[in-house]
């Protein structure tokens, strides 16, 4: 069964993962990659929504059962390269997608959930549950050069080092004062109503928004693709 599926919702995709915790693994990036070319084929549509359909949770992030599993034998081991280098497969996906990409945040969303959110173009998320957070620091794991590249775009500076160093959990009125997101919605139902109005309002072309998103993310792609390799490919990830 698909881990993510999505529907047509007039000139905008409404992109729905649909695995409860919505945790990275191989399974979900494959998922993820075919779904954004089948958005893409479709000349119509002009702006995409990531949404979960579990109420209490947007994305937790890597698959860490599965990431264990693997660790202990040498040979499975080579898998979780080709995983490292998936996700920022598809994390390129969504920085050149020839249209806006927003989430619609509706629960907890941690660790590399928090970082594709940060790879949206825009971020909306309901204020009366779920929390935003980089517990790296806490589970000994330090971010790859593209990560931190590609979280620098959503947050302020100084506001990034707290939740970095501390793995602070904040909520969308938070994020709101500090400008991560672009609305504190009051709940799940104002959530979606306000972000289908606000991806319905697009209608760009898109050659030119998949040339500015290009330019503009040059180098972000630049750094996944020359400083990121060899952490992976040394395994070197964990402290």
């Amino acid at each position: 069964m698909p881990v993510i599926r999505w529907e047509k919702v007039d000139s905008v995709a409404n992109v729905i993962m649909d695995q409860g915790e919505n945790r990275h693994n191989p399974e979900f990036i494959a998922d993820f990659l075919r779904v954004f070319d089948e958005v893409e084929a479709d000349n119509s549509i002009r702006a995409l929504v990531l949404s979960s359909s579990d109420p209490k949770t947007w994305s937790q992030g890597i698959d860490l059962n599965w990431v264990m599993s693997i660790l202990g034998d040498e040979v499975k081991r080579e898998q979780l390269k080709g995983f490292l280098s998936g996700l920022n497969d598809m994390f390129i996906k969504m920085l050149t997608f020839p249209m806006p990409v927003i989430a619609a945040i509706s629960g907890h969303t941690f660790g590399d959930g928090a970082i594709m959110a940060c790879a949206c173009d825009f971020r909306f998320m309901r204020a009366d549950r779920g929390f935003f957070c980089f517990p790296e620091v806490d589970l000994n794991i330090p971010f790859l050069p593209g990560m931190l590249a590609i979280v620098r775009r959503a947050f302020p500076y100084y506001k990034l080092e707290e939740m970095i160093f501390t793995g602070k959990r904040v909520g969308a009125q938070e994020m709101a004062e500090h400008h991560a997101i672009v609305k504190a919605c009051p709940d799940l139902e104002s959530l979606q109503t306000e972000v289908m109005a606000f991806a319905k309002s697009f209608q760009k072309e898109r050659g030119i928004f998949r040339e500015l998103k290009k330019r503009m993310h040059k180098e972000i792609i630049e750094i996944m693709e020359k400083e990121d390799p060899p952490y992976i490919n040394s395994m070197q990830l964990l402290a």
